[in-house]
């Protein structure tokens, strides 16, 4: 509570600190006082954003002040914006008409200063009574976020006996309640002692409020570490700026406050960060630093294997969980699906989405798990989940009752927007999750209607499942009866790999002494040697790059090769009805899109197209074309991959009938 004792205190620190802020905004942030002074509404509460490093520079001695008691010189900093929008105001020309505003509010930024070490800006789950009191910055995600409400702010009191008026503030501690002091503390020549006050009527000061919560990102946790999390208090112009599943950085003052009054519940003084400022990094997801000699390098490598491009790109996939032997095929669609395709609004203005959805089912022991979590190694923001150890919430979003309110709490595919959601065991999902995850998969969004909370929620996120097939694998039997998945939800992954575990001693021995090679040292090994090895973190880096630069467009090659491949299926789509939608069409588009990308084009060329058919051809449990695909699982790398490919495009192009009209646009262009 902020009594009138410390009244005079605040007065004499005023008028020294007033002026230099002051002037240093109108010197620094005249063009934002500007704008504030032109906008219309006088009620409204505006922000005033401030750089932390830029303030240090300016002066250290009011830096280190904000830094170490914001709670008194954040409330005068706003009481200096006020103060410099009169003067601003006043020197209007006469042309200008602007208008006096009462709630401006100093937002203080701290990415870029020297506040980003990790004393004042520890993870969510290091955060300790030592905090209290300073400037902190927590980075999260947010899994919860609360009904705006309103609360007072001040209310203005009068002592009965020297009829002396005060003001009272609430106390975030006891929960917001203003309680009138017990002696008046209005300090004349002497005190009063007054113990009788009156409400002064019309003095009440309302705030906008609502409460967040957010989690540390489970990505920089070690394993078995539970994610901690946060209650934050957003006021005024900050409230309803973040959503659940967005990721936040913020900026604020540690406190306390008293736990909700429950049953048989021990009350306590939970945590909570009031905060200054807010900022979302959904768009500013490129964590990952690519320096330009790591560019360089890469252009450098498609430069090298500029005559056998396929054989570099043979190169990379082989990076692609190398503990696992072979599995061609497997290496080259986990590849197109973390790179993806492009996004694009159709003429009507839907949006087609531009992530890839795989699906790998297959025998146990075929390394489906290896694939799941090695790819989430390779997305820069990835959630992993299994079917069955999922609710409805841990997939999609829930309503959670907290303190009498009802609140949306984001689920898996919530949190992975934006990057990949790894979900095992995907057969085992009950059945009003795989309802939800039909239109998560689509449409990426997920529409909510619970307890009253209507509201769509963003999950643009590439879905990564893997499952085991129901009892034995029956080559017969269409893929929906194997996997006990419906049509509907097959149909929505681009690429549906078999890994079946048919016993064939050659490959047996293959992979034996493989694995077997495996647990012995490597000693020569050159992480620099790209022509042999990707490491991980190139990897990541790489398919971050191409994702960030690259938008290929389809040449008329490809679009005839796409077009006259679809048409054909089509023809034959007895045994395949569920693949062969016009969603298999748009697969095919992403995936040669994804594989133009892979190989550093910004077009899609014949061999991309043909390369998205022959992974759409592994997904089928019968072939329409190429009778030579085999089993998944059994496929590996080939020592001349730009020769084969050649006999693979012959073929191709004669069971298509399209070679007729790929020379008649090829003697067109020469």
């Amino acid at each position: 509570m902020h009594g009138g004792g410390n009244g005079t205190l605040r007065v004499a620190d005023q008028s020294y600190w007033n002026k230099p802020m002051a002037s240093y905004l109108i010197r620094y942030h005249s063009n934002q006082l500007r704008s504030i002074v032109f906008a219309p509404d006088s009620k409204l509460h505006y922000s005033l954003y401030v750089d932390y490093a830029e303030l240090m520079e300016y002066d250290p001695r009011l830096a280190h002040l904000i830094f170490t008691e914001p709670m008194k010189y954040l409330e005068q900093f706003d009481e200096a914006a006020i103060w410099a929008n009169k003067i601003i105001l006043g020197e209007l020309g006469d042309n200008e008409k602007g208008v006096e505003k009462k709630f401006i509010h100093v937002r203080i930024n701290v990415s870029g200063s020297p506040l980003e070490c990790p004393e004042t800006n520890p993870s969510i789950g290091r955060v300790r009574v030592k905090h209290r009191g300073i400037l902190l910055t927590l980075k999260g995600t947010v899994i919860r976020s609360g009904s705006i409400k309103m609360h007072e702010g001040e209310r203005l009191y009068m002592c009965e006996k020297c009829h002396n008026s005060f003001t009272v503030y609430p106390e975030l501690e006891a929960r917001n309640s203003i309680t009138p002091p017990s002696v008046c503390p209005v300090r004349g020549s002497k005190p009063c002692g007054g113990k009788k006050f009156q409400y002064v009527d019309n003095s009440i000061v309302c705030h906008d409020y609502q409460e967040i919560k957010i989690q540390e990102s489970t990505q920089v946790l070690g394993v078995g570490a539970i994610p901690r999390s946060i209650i934050v208090i957003l006021k005024d112009d900050l409230v309803d700026m973040v959503k659940a599943g967005d990721d936040v950085v913020v900026t604020g003052i540690l406190t306390a406050k008293w736990s909700p009054e429950l049953n048989s519940v021990r009350c306590d003084l939970d945590p909570v960060l009031v905060a200054n400022h807010v900022r979302r990094t959904n768009e500013l997801k490129s964590e990952i630093d690519i320096p330009d000699d790591i560019v360089t390098k890469f252009k450098q490598f498609w430069i090298n294997f500029k005559d056998e491009p396929l054989k570099g790109r043979n190169a990379i996939l082989r990076g692609i969980c190398p503990q696992v032997f072979g599995l061609f095929t497997v290496k080259l669609a986990v590849a197109l699906t973390l790179i993806g395709g492009v996004q694009h609004v159709d003429a009507s203005g839907t949006k087609v989405r531009g992530e890839s959805h795989l699906l790998l089912v297959g025998d146990p022991g075929t390394g489906k798990s290896q694939f799941l979590k090695f790819a989430a190694k390779l997305s820069n923001r990835s959630v992993i989940t299994t079917g069955l150890g999922s609710t409805s919430a841990g997939l999609t979003v829930t309503a959670v009752k907290d303190g009498g309110e009802w609140m949306l709490e984001a689920g898996a595919l919530v949190l992975a927007d934006g990057g990949l959601c790894c979900i095992d065991e995907f057969d085992s999902m009950r059945a009003h999750d795989r309802a939800t995850i039909h239109e998560a998969m689509e449409q990426q969004t997920i529409s909510v209607a619970k307890a009253g909370l209507v509201t769509t929620l963003s999950t643009k996120t590439t879905v990564f499942g893997a499952t085991n097939p129901k009892g034995h694998y029956d080559p017969e039997q269409p893929l929906s009866v194997n996997t006990t998945l419906s049509g509907p939800l097959i149909s929505r992954f681009d690429i549906v790999l078999v890994l079946l575990d048919t016993k064939n001693p050659e490959w047996d021995a293959v992979v034996s002494s493989h694995i077997l090679s495996e647990a012995e040292p490597d000693r020569n090994r050159n992480d620099d040697d790209l022509a042999n090895t990707w490491p991980v973190s190139t990897l990541k880096r790489y398919i971050h790059f191409l994702k960030e630069n690259f938008r290929p467009v389809l040449t008329r090659e490809a679009e005839i090769v796409i077009s006259s491949y679809y048409q054909l299926q089509r023809k034959s789509a007895t045994h395949n009805a569920a693949r062969t939608t016009v969603r298999m069409l748009e697969s095919l588009i992403r995936l040669a899109q994804a594989h133009a990308r892979l190989m550093f084009r910004n077009e899609v060329t014949l061999v991309d197209a043909i390369t998205a058919i022959l992974c759409i051809e592994s997904s089928m449990t019968t072939s329409a074309i190429v009778d030579c695909i085999g089993n998944a699982l059994h496929s590996n790398f080939t020592e001349n991959p730009d020769q084969e490919y050649a006999k693979q495009e012959r073929l191709i192009l004669q069971k298509l009938g399209s070679i007729d009209e790929l020379s008649d646009i090829n003697s067109m262009e020469h």
